[in-house]
């Protein structure tokens, strides 16, 4: 049974009964036998479908805010927002995914040699619930434009997101089944990897998820991309503008109610900016407003599930326990909803959680260091490399420190790290492999085929 839970008000919004091992199977079944004729279709047809989800994303954002916010207590503003990010994300693919798959001639000794990328098959999608609609879209519109079939195992919390999504691809005209919502729990992710026609998968999600299904996968020889945890560094640079590094420290440490992989994190400050960026981040961090997520003016609202509340809560007293000091929150509020309050901790040092571990919520840990070779020293000391921040005025400066000094896949200057269809994501180190967006995303689950014509 799966079931969804408003974590507002802990209220049950609906129960679904599971798909048994039977209906998986043919679900397989029917989006291969649509995969063989999708394939061969036209990149011009595959676009105007696609340009019709675009549609229905924005044309009903505003109910998929309201479905998010009910399901995993998004505010309903970011979640308009995210269907539309979505939206956008149909467009770029439905533009450009003819281009970015065109055959590549490549001179040789051959009459002719060229690279030709033609789709897979069936991707499984093992997603997460932080972020339901785009984490879904970012992997199913170029995967449906390359000539893929796709099947979703979304997480058990928002079961109706992933109903709306399999809807959308419906009403736009895509072929019945070509996209399908598998509703099971974990326990029947290994049997969708094992089964001969499904041939790759990707997932978003932790560490442990990511290490079970990349040993599963391997074990069958699917290809695998995998965006898992993230534990942000953001750098405050000595010449940095400190109430500009308030806004964007805070900016990036709330969004989704700090429940996001790309959310900042660590926060690395000299002693020279230190009490003022103390001061400054302190005063941005108590202006919001949290509450009921269906109400445009609160941010940040609930955490997804009162567990996740409760893991959070003790990785901040731990890391009080262990010396580190608390500027602003860390206590749970009376009222009624798993909601956590935006909690600054600083003289955060190794050993405790809010340093080594991912804060999975809005708590930002403040690391003093002496000087920049150490601030980069502690922004890479961390078994994760998703994303990361540089803040600073003299921009040469901070560019040549974003390519030479900073290890993670995306990093940001004098800006909150997110993510962006024209732009490769994904991470290194135990954040994962692979790229997702751009030409790289498209071109993780294609045959890159040789042909040498003699």
């Amino acid at each position: 049974m799966i079931e969804a839970i408003n974590p507002t008000t802990g209220q049950r919004i609906a129960r679904y009964d599971e798909m048994s091992a039977d209906a998986v199977a043919h679900a397989i079944e029917r989006a291969h036998e649509q995969f063989l004729a999708w394939r061969t279709t036209a990149f011009a047809h595959r676009a105007g479908l696609m340009h019709k989800a675009a549609a229905i994303l924005r044309a009903n954002a505003k109910d998929y805010g309201r479905l998010m916010a009910e399901e995993m207590g998004k505010p309903i503003k970011d979640g308009i927002g995210e269907a539309n990010k979505s939206a956008l994300g149909c467009d770029y693919y439905a533009d450009h995914a003819e281009q970015f798959l065109a055959p590549e001639t490549v001179a040789t000794d051959a009459r002719k040699s060229f690279i030709a990328f033609q789709p897979i098959g069936i991707v499984l999608a093992v997603m997460p619930w932080n972020f339901p609609f785009w984490q879904v879209f970012r992997f199913a519109a170029p995967g449906l434009m390359a000539g893929n079939a796709c099947v979703l195992k979304h997480a058990s919390n928002v079961p109706g997101c992933a109903l709306a999504i399999e809807k959308i691809f419906a009403e736009a005209g895509f072929p019945e089944g070509l996209f399908r919502t598998l509703m099971i729990g974990s326990k029947g992710v290994d049997a969708v990897i094992e089964h001969p026609l499904v041939r790759a998968v990707t997932l978003t999600g932790s560490t442990a998820a990511g290490r079970a299904v990349a040993a599963k996968a391997g074990h069958m020889l699917k290809k695998t991309v995998l965006e898992l945890g993230g534990s942000d560094a953001y750098v405050v640079l000595d010449d940095a503008d400190i109430d500009q590094a308030a806004r964007i420290c805070t900016k990036g440490r709330l969004v989704n109610s700090g429940q996001s992989c790309i959310a900042a994190k660590r926060f690395i400050v000299t002693g020279k900016t230190r009490a003022a960026f103390e001061a400054a981040f302190v005063k941005e961090m108590s202006a919001v407003t949290m509450g009921d997520p269906l109400d445009e003016a609160n941010a940040p609202g609930p955490q997804a599930r009162h567990d996740l509340r409760d893991d959070l809560h003790r990785q901040v007293q731990d890391s009080i326990a262990k010396g580190a000091k608390c500027l602003l929150g860390g206590a749970i509020p009376n009222n009624k909803g798993a909601f956590y309050p935006p909690t600054i901790l600083t003289n955060v040092t190794p050993g405790m959680p809010a340093y080594d571990e991912e804060m999975f919520g809005p708590v930002a840990s403040i690391i003093p260091v002496a000087d920049e070779d150490r601030a980069f020293a502690v922004a890479n000391d961390s078994v994760f490399g998703l994303g990361g921040a540089i803040i600073g005025r003299d921009l040469a400066r901070a560019e040549r420190l974003a390519v030479e000094r900073m290890e993670a896949g995306t990093v940001f200057v004098n800006e909150a790290v997110r993510s962006d269809p024209r732009l490769p994501f994904g991470g290194i180190k135990e954040s994962g492999y692979g790229r997702e967006l751009s030409i790289y995303g498209i071109r993780e689950f294609v045959n890159i085929k040789t042909i040498f014509i003699a």
